[in-house]
């Protein structure tokens, strides 16, 4: 949720907990890296703007909060919230924006539960939509868990929802991709965000559990 000083907060299933902030190991992923070029991107893209351009966000900026924090939230500055938006579009190699779009109205998230299979060993992941995405859908994954695990803190962006066939999404491939093994028995969660022009919603988490073949 945040980090204050030598503070971190973050929301479990038993409450908001705070914590001493711990310097993790630095892996320096390709996903990583590839975030942090998206940031850096972003700031040297703020750099760019007119004053106009300048004077658009910073008048966004002051209509928005950040998320709350032990029931605290903050304001947003124009540079924050520029580059919050621009990352979110680079992290994917989307063209970035000079100048804010209004802030979209989301529908309901279209993916409605995660569909696991197992024949002979072949695993696959499918999301079911209700409808097709507005714009586009970030999919997030954590490692296999448990079958009784019911809550995961620590969740990695696995791409972007791939284009349905038959009103389906097949994202073995993104989570193979990222975590390598989908061994029967575990259970495995999915969050999925929508995105439209940078702008993204609430996720919305699933889980569904790898049945033996």
């Amino acid at each position: 949720m945040g980090s204050v000083g030598e503070t971190v907060t973050y929301q479990s299933r038993f409450g908001i907990i705070r914590r001493q902030k711990v310097i993790p190991r630095d892996p320096r992923t390709a996903l990583q890296l590839d975030r942090r070029t998206a940031f850096q991107r972003a700031r040297q893209f703020w750099g760019t703007f007119t004053d106009e351009q300048f004077l658009a966000w910073n008048t966004l900026a002051s209509t928005r909060r950040t998320h709350p924090v032990l029931g605290q939230s903050s304001g947003l500055s124009g540079y924050e919230l520029a580059v919050q938006i621009n990352v979110h579009l680079a992290t994917f190699g989307l063209p970035m924006v000079p100048t804010p779009s209004p802030v979209p109205v989301f529908p309901a998230n279209p993916v409605v539960g995660l569909n696991i299979t197992n024949i002979g060993g072949d695993v696959s992941l499918k999301l079911p939509l209700s409808a097709q995405p507005v714009q586009y859908i970030v999919v997030l994954g954590a490692r296999p868990q448990n079958p009784g695990v019911s809550y995961v803190d620590h969740y990695s962006i696995l791409g972007l929802l791939p284009d349905p066939e038959d009103g389906v999404c097949d994202i073995t491939d993104l989570y193979l991709a990222k975590f390598h093994l989908l061994p029967a028995g575990k259970r495995i969660f999915i969050r999925t965000v929508q995105q439209i022009n940078g702008w993204r919603d609430l996720p919305q988490t699933i889980s569904a559990r790898i049945l033996a073949q």
